[in-house]
C-alpha cells in the first residue's frame, strides 16, 4: 500500500507530503461524493480505475442515472451487468469487448465519433463532467502525478471535471509528456498497490490458420513500409506480426494513438530510432499503451516516450506534418467500391471509429505517406468473403470510398486512389479469396461496375 512514508523517498517536500495526506481517503469515503444524476468519466484502457467505480457500484441500490463515460476498459465493469441499467448507465466512446452486449440490449450506448475529437466533448462543454475518476502514479518531488499508461482521452476530461478522484497506485508506470495532473488539483486520493490491467498480444488464442493468414497480410504490409517512415498501428494481431517482420529495415519511428510490445523489441534492436522523423525527432509519439508489464517497464520515466492529449495525437493535420507518415488499421469488411465499415456487423456495434480516419487522413497528406485498411480475405471460418458486394444492411461507413488509398488481404495489396470505379472494383476481386472471386465479378458485371 502507498503510504505518505513510502512518498517521503521520493523527496516529496514537506508541504507537498501534507497535503497529499490530507487527501487520502477510503474508496468508500471518495465514493460518497458521486450523486444521482453525475456524468462520470473513468481512466481507460488498461488504466481503469476499478477499486473507485467497485466502490461507486456498491452504492447501486441509492444511486440513479449516472452516466459512465470511457472507451475500451480492462477489468472489472460490474455496472454493465443486467439489472444495473436504473443506476447506472455507459456511455462507450469506443466499444470494448465487455461492453458489447451491454449495448446491443439497449442498456448502454456508444457515441460514434473521431478519436481526435473525443476530448472536445469534455473541452467544449458538450458533456459536462461532474466527477473524473483517475489511475495514477505517486507524486513526484513537485507533486505531479502521472497518468501512466492512458493520458490521451483522460488528461483533458479530468481538467474539466467538477472533482477528481485519483486511485494513486506506485505499479502505475510514470509516463512523461504531457501526462501529469497536479496533486492540488485532486479532491480525493484513493491509495492501492496493484499490477496494472494487461491485454497480451492478440495471436495468443488465434488458430494457426487464422495466424497464418494474418502472417501473410503484416507481409505484404511490411513491404509497404520503407526506411525512415514513421508508423501508426492499431489494436489486433495484425500490427503485431507487421512489427516483426520490419527487422531489416533502419530509422523507424512512431507516431501513434496508441502502441505495444511489439514496438519494445524494435527499439531494443535499433530499428525504430525516430531519428528521421520531421515532428518530434527522437520521440515515439503516443496518447497510450496497450500490452504487458514489460511495456509498462520501458515507458516509465523514459524520456524516449512522450504522451500527449488524443486531439493533438490523432489531429490529422499533425499526423501529416510526418514524413512518410504510415497508418495501418483494421476492417470488418470493404465493399468493392472501396468503403470500409469498421465498427459495426450489420447493425449490431462491435468497436467504434477510434484513430482509423484521423491517421487514414493524416497519412494521406503526409509526403510520401501511405494510408493503409487491412483485413483478411474471409471470416475466421472461411466461409464469408470480407471483400463484399455490398456492406451488410445497417453497417456504418467509417471510412469513405474517397478516404481510401491502400487495401491489403493475404492475396495482395491493392491500390485505389485516383482508380475509377471500374479499376478499383478489379483491384479488390484481385485480392478477395479465390473461392469468392467469381461471385464478386457476376455482382460486379451485373451492377455495370465492369
Amino acid at each position: 500500500m502507498t503510504t505518505v512514508e513510502e512518498i517521503k523517498k521520493t523527496q516529496v517536500p514537506t508541504h507537498l507530503l501534507r497535503l497529499y495526506s490530507q487527501k487520502v481517503v477510503s474508496a468508500e469515503e471518495a465514493a460518497k461524493v458521486v450523486k444521482s444524476g453525475d456524468k462520470i468519466l473513468c481512466h481507460s484502457n488498461c488504466a481503469f480505475p476499478d477499486v473507485l467505480m467497485n466502490a461507486i457500484v456498491e452504492r447501486k441500490d441509492e444511486l440513479k442515472d449516472i452516466q459512465v463515460i470511457h472507451a475500451l476498459a480492462v477489468g472489472n465493469v460490474s455496472y454493465l451487468n443486467p439489472g444495473m441499467e436504473d443506476s447506472f448507465r455507459h456511455n462507450a466512446l469506443f466499444i470494448g469487448a465487455n461492453a458489447r452486449q451491454a449495448v446491443r440490449d439497449g442498456r448502454a450506448d456508444f457515441t460514434p465519433i473521431f478519436l481526435y475529437e473525443t476530448p472536445l466533448l469534455f473541452s467544449k462543454g458538450y458533456i459536462n463532467l461532474d466527477v473524473a475518476l483517475i489511475h495514477v502514479s505517486p507524486p513526484d518531488e513537485h507533486g505531479f502525478c502521472s497518468l501512466g499508461v492512458e493520458v490521451g482521452l483522460t488528461k483533458t476530461g479530468a481538467e474539466k471535471a467538477k472533482v477528481i478522484i485519483a486511485q494513486v497506485n506506485p505499479q502505475m508506470p510514470r509516463s512523461l509528456g504531457d501526462s501529469f495532473i497536479h496533486i492540488n488539483k485532486i479532491k480525493y486520493i484513493v491509495e492501492v498497490d496493484q499490477p496494472i490491467a494487461e491485454l497480451p498480444q492478440s495471436n495468443k488464442n488465434a488458430s494457426p490458420e487464422v495466424v497464418e493468414v494474418n502472417k501473410k497480410i503484416a507481409w505484404n504490409i511490411a513491404n509497404l513500409i520503407e526506411d525512415g517512415s514513421t508508423l501508426q498501428m492499431g489494436i489486433g494481431a495484425i500490427p503485431d506480426f507487421v512489427l516483426s517482420y520490419l527487422e531489416d529495415r533502419k530509422a523507424i519511428g512512431i507516431h501513434s494513438e496508441m502502441f505495444s510490445d511489439g514496438a519494445v523489441d524494435l527499439v531494443e534492436k535499433g530499428i525504430i530510432t525516430n531519428e528521421m522523423k520531421t515532428l518530434h525527432p527522437g520521440k515515439i509519439i503516443a496518447g497510450f499503451v496497450l500490452g504487458t508489464k514489460r511495456l509498462y517497464n520501458f515507458i516509465d520515466n523514459n524520456p524516449l516516450c512522450e504522451f500527449h492529449r488524443q486531439e493533438y495525437v490523432n489531429d490529422p493535420y499533425v499526423i501529416a506534418k510526418n514524413y512518410k507518415m504510415v497508418a495501418i488499421n483494421s476492417a470488418i469488411e470493404v465493399d468493392l467500391t472501396g468503403q470500409v465499415c469498421s465498427d459495426s456487423i450489420g447493425t449490431k456495434f462491435f468497436s467504434g471509429f477510434g484513430g482509423q480516419v484521423d491517421f487514414i487522413r493524416g497519412a494521406a497528406r503526409s509526403e510520401g505517406g501511405k494510408p493503409i485498411i487491412a483485413l483478411p480475405s474471409t471470416t475466421k471460418d472461411f466461409n464469408i468473403s470480407r471483400i463484399t458486394t455490398h456492406l451488410k444492411q445497417g453497417a456504418g461507413v467509417v471510412t469513405s470510398r474517397g478516404d481510401v488509398h491502400y487495401v491489403v488481404t493475404e492475396y495482395g495489396v491493392a491500390q485505389l486512389f485516383g482508380k475509377t470505379v471500374r479499376e478499383r472494383v478489379k483491384e479488390l476481386i484481385g485480392i478477395a479469396h479465390p473461392k469468392f472471386k467469381d461471385e464478386l465479378e457476376k455482382y460486379a458485371k451485373e451492377n455495370k461496375f465492369i
